[in-house]
């Protein structure tokens, strides 16, 4: 059981990334779509590339979205309008009638029977079919159908129905065929004060069977029988032969696949995107073995491809022609921030692969995320800069348009049809890609990495950190600062990251802080702190200055990726002046005192550090320097580190040791302002 135990203990790491990927496989699984895919490729007015497609089942063929709108307009035109009908009103207004024409007209005048006997007939006009309580504004010829108590009395045209605001003009021209036109203005204002509106718009009704009509539109045109010829090899997808393709294609998806084989497609997918994840996995493994050895790295690399894909997901369910909205882009954006561009690209592409499986049109939308993260990948170089992350999002969102524009002329051979919105799309994904600055911010606080961005911060010597160094230690804070210059300047001659090996210089001595007379850079008085103490107190001193730096940098929360600069700047080398001095009073001295704790540096950075800050520090010593005399002291310097196996652990190659000697023989001969010798 012990022995268990410190297996599983030993082997925690790996059992931590086996637990990882088969998380993220699951999850991915399941928030994919669970439809299957239709085998064919097909597009409207190309030929047909495949073989005779015959019919696998019967099935219906659906109509377009297009179709189905025109016959909805069509049934819209022609639905009928409800109106209940008051029959009350009609005998009230004739009673009220009688009463105010005898009030106004005087039984006297010459024309009182007949003009009453008019107004009558305008009156049983206006109400054969009923006098409306508001106009509708509708077509004259819509259809109405008059309703008393629910029943259907009267079907018409709403041009019969009479509206309230031309009672005056049909009472006018009523009266011009009976001689009456003088009487015009008194009826017209009797009529106002008796008449009453008994037509009352039943909008629930016509709603409600307009609503029964359009639910009866079919979303189907016909039948394909199993066995029947769909299409031939070579032929070319004409309308109607696309629409029957694209019904054969949903009826797979939502038949066939969910239904009967929904355990299969699960296994399916789930084995694609565990292969996925695992080549991305070995990947790391076999380039980026410090990334792959750090869990929180991993974790946090596994977790962005989530993220992506569970953003289109989400995107495509509402909505796939919204796919480009989604700011793929800033995957390989963040990883190239944190990591490098290598690994970033090829996260992107697996990512996008993974993606291919479940959007529409796959291959155009492989083509042209993978060119935007190629292109990502190019053009993004000191993220830290603000004006270069707003050009490289430029230069992607105009490389989303020329690929897009260009499949659109090739599917449809014109640019007739070409939807201008789409390139709305990717400006607003240009937009959103912005969001990476933040989003970097974000994760170096969740996942403890550090950024170009978090970098260029760290490197003002303005910082609270350096100002103290400068203040306790100012001869230390000058040799860091040559340090520095001489890393940069190392680093960019072998193309490593320079901002990363500036900032480690800056920070490697700060331990120095602690006990600053005992170091020579700070000793300005001419007295040596170190006379009073024996050898190997003097180097137990000099040692800690490791640590007590490891121990500040914590203290104000610098980056672990600084902190490895402070701990391996020395490696596991010796204080060699007073281990000497002790092994003249003492032949049995044991080294280990006298040797740095180490470790040694494990990249090409701390590599650089260690030479550079060996060189600058023991440069103070050379008295009438030379340019023999510097390329000499370069290389004994750092062959000795080489030799005492200081850069085994460290991916640096001969070749780039050799490159860094010259940067420095080059920059201490700069320090030092040699000349060549003029004759007198």
């Amino acid at each position: 059981m012990k022995d268990q135990i410190n297996t599983i203990y030993k082997n925690h790491s790996q059992f931590y990334k086996i637990l990882l990927f088969l998380t993220t496989t699951f999850l991915i699984v399941f928030i994919f779509p669970k439809s299957g895919r239709f085998k064919y490729n097909f597009e409207k007015g190309k030929p047909w590339q495949t073989e005779n497609l015959y019919a696998p089942f019967n099935f219906a063929i659906q109509k377009s979205k297009l179709k189905i709108a025109e016959e909805q307009e069509l049934i819209k035109s022609q639905t009928t309008y409800f109106f209940d009908k008051d029959i009350s009103v009609e005998d009230k207004v004739k009673n009220d009638y009688d009463v105010a024409f005898n009030k106004v007209f005087n039984d006297s005048i010459s024309n009182f029977n007949q003009l009453k006997s008019k107004g009558v007939a305008i009156l049983n006009s206006f109400y054969q079919y009923g006098i409306l309580n508001e106009d509708l504004k509708l077509n004259d010829n819509s259809s109405v159908v008059i309703l008393v108590d629910n029943v259907e009395k009267k079907s018409t045209t709403y041009s019969k129905l009479q509206k309230q605001g031309k009672i005056k003009d049909h009472i006018e021209n009523e009266l011009k065929e009976g001689n009456l036109l003088r009487y015009t203005n008194k009826l017209t204002a009797l009529f106002f004060d008796v008449i009453q509106s008994n037509l009352i718009y039943n909008k629930t009704l016509t709603d409600n069977v307009l609503q029964e009509s359009l639910d009866k539109i079919s979303s189907n045109r016909g039948v394909i029988d199993k066995g029947t010829l769909i299409i031939s090899k070579g032929e070319v997808v004409n309308d109607d032969k696309y629409q029957v393709l694209n019904s054969l294609s949903k009826e797979y998806e939502s038949q066939v696949w969910s239904k009967s084989s929904y355990n299969w497609i699960v296994f399916a997918y789930t084995l694609l995107v565990a292969l996925a994840l695992l080549m991305l996995l070995l990947f790391i493994r076999k380039y980026r073995l410090d990334v792959y050895k750090n869990n929180t790295k991993v974790t946090f690399i596994f977790f962005n491809v989530l993220v992506i894909v569970l953003l289109t997901t989400l995107v495509i369910n509402y909505n796939s022609e919204y796919v480009y909205l989604v700011p793929i882009a800033i995957l390989p954006l963040v990883l190239k921030a944190f990591f490098d561009a290598r690994l970033g690209l090829f996260t992107h592409v697996i990512t996008v692969l993974l993606l291919g499986s479940i959007v529409p049109n796959s291959y155009e939308y492989m083509f042209l995320q993978i060119i935007a993260g190629i292109v990502t990948i190019l053009t993004v170089s000191e993220l830290y800069k603000r004006a270069n992350l707003f050009i490289s999002v430029g230069q992607i969102t105009l490389v989303y348009i020329i690929a897009y524009f260009a499949f659109f002329v090739i599917h449809e051979a014109s640019i007739d049809n070409l939807k201008w919105e789409t390139f709305g799309l990717f400006i607003l994904c240009g937009l959103a890609t912005l969001f990476v600055q933040p989003l970097i911010y974000v994760y170096e606080k969740l996942f403890g990495l550090v950024s170009d961005v978090s970098l260029l911060e760290l490197s003002d010597t303005n910082s609270k950190l350096l100002k103290e160094l400068s203040n306790k230690a100012p001869g230390t804070f000058h040799h860091s600062l040559n340090v520095a210059n001489l890393a940069e300047a190392s680093a960019n001659e072998i193309e490593a990251n320079a901002m990363l090996v500036r900032v480690g210089a800056l920070y490697h001595d700060i331990g120095k802080m602690k006990s600053p007379t005992y170091f020579t850079e700070n000793q300005s008085s001419g007295i040596n702190s170190h006379d009073e103490l024996s050898p190997k107190e003097s180097a137990k001193i000099i040692i800690n200055h490791v640590l007590d730096g490891i121990e500040i940098a914590k203290k104000y929360n610098l980056p672990d990726r600084v902190i490895d600069f402070i701990r391996t700047h020395h490696g596991t080398s010796q204080v060699y002046y007073f281990y000497m001095k002790e092994k003249a009073k003492n032949e049995a001295v044991n080294i280990q005192d006298f040797t740095y704790p180490g470790p040694k540096p494990f990249s090409k950075e701390t590599a650089i550090l260690m030479m550079c800050d060996s060189v600058e520090a023991a440069s103070k010593s050379l008295k009438e320097p030379t340019s023999s005399k510097i390329d000499n002291f370069v290389e004994n310097i750092i062959n000795k580190q080489k030799d005492d196996g200081q850069f085994l652990n460290a991916n640096i190659t001969f070749k780039e040791i050799e490159s860094i000697k010259k940067v420095l023989k080059r920059k201490l001969a700069n320090i030092y302002h040699l000349r060549i010798e003029y004759p007198e």
